[in-house]
């Protein structure tokens, strides 16, 4: 369940190309594909509204917290972000052998990665654009996708280096554990919040 590192869902497109290639385990550089069971499953039928704004739209939509403070041993300095894709984990490292941890959703069986990259942006409630040769493929695609909870990117994204790949939110929380995503790294809105203010501009990134 491994693959390359390059993008999840903003840039779907670049993706489509490789669709078609084997599933073999890859570190950073390739580009993942994306077939169209798994464009279906982003697309799928969501609940519409405004943005979550208190506990009850929070558990409404399935929306959760999963974070734990755990002892946590590693050589990578306080500030990393480790990505164990067998335990659906993410760890931000922390001084004094701690870590926060975190439930995380993973590419799906040939279309995952592992690698370095760092930290290149950060957006809240990201717009999604399909590139153009998605939509020659998927013309039942949405032209533009404005920030907000129907967006399958959810409440934030971290971009990673100049790949396609990225932490991002959910607008299906209750997929968060499993594998099922082509290469990103799918967080419940609530949880991806917290990471985002607490990681810079920078921060290492390490999947394994």
């Amino acid at each position: 369940m491994l693959r390359p590192f390059t993008s999840c869902f903003l840039t779907l497109a670049a993706l489509l190309a490789f669709a078609s290639a084997p599933a073999h385990a890859q570190s950073s550089g390739s580009r993942p594909a994306f077939d169209d069971g798994y464009i279906d499953f982003l697309f799928s039928p969501t609940h519409p509204g405004t943005a979550p704004s208190g506990p009850a739209d929070r558990a409404a939509s399935a929306d959760r917290s999963t974070r734990q403070r755990v002892a946590y041993r590693t050589n990578e300095a306080a500030g990393t972000i480790l990505i164990d894709t067998a335990a659906r984990r993410l760890y931000l490292v922390e001084p004094g052998g701690f870590a926060q941890s975190y439930e995380v959703g993973v590419g799906k069986e040939g279309y995952g990665w592992y690698g370095s990259e760092r930290v290149s942006a950060k957006r809240e409630w990201p717009d999604w654009r399909p590139p153009a040769d998605m939509l020659a493929r998927r013309p039942d695609l949405p032209r533009h996708m404005a920030g907000g909870p129907d967006n399958p990117l959810g409440a934030r994204a971290l971009y990673l280096g100049e790949t396609l790949y990225r932490i991002h939110g959910s607008n299906q929380p209750e997929t968060v554990g499993t594998a099922a995503s082509s290469g990103c790294f799918r967080m419940t809105n609530t949880d991806v919040i917290d990471l985002y203010d607490r990681v810079g501009i920078g921060a290492k990134v390490r999947v394994f």
